[in-house]
């Protein structure tokens, strides 16, 4: 099966890993294109952008990068309709 994960955060990246890790243990051939870190591309999965580069925090930052932001999302959706994935993850959203 195919997994697309995004976290956001270090945390997420966390919480991501063990997913993946347990995902793991019930189908050795499970796939994984992320959008995390450090720790989730440690388990196997493909890393496609870290959460570090689309961390921004407060208003005004946010304002300043809203082009990036716009940039990314639109490339995280064609992305997943490149990669197809059975099931998509989104960790710690809210």
């Amino acid at each position: 099966m195919k997994y697309y994960i995004i976290a956001g955060e270090a945390s997420g990246d966390l919480h991501g890993s063990n997913l993946i890790k347990a995902i793991k243990q019930k189908d050795a051939e499970a796939e994984f294109r992320v959008w995390g870190g450090d720790l989730m591309e440690a388990q196997g999965a493909t890393l496609v952008k870290h959460f570090k580069d689309l961390a921004f925090m407060g208003f005004i930052e946010v304002i300043f990068n809203l082009r990036t932001i716009l940039k990314n999302i639109k490339f995280c959706k064609e992305d997943i309709l490149r990669y197809q994935p059975e099931a998509i993850i989104l960790v710690e959203f809210f």
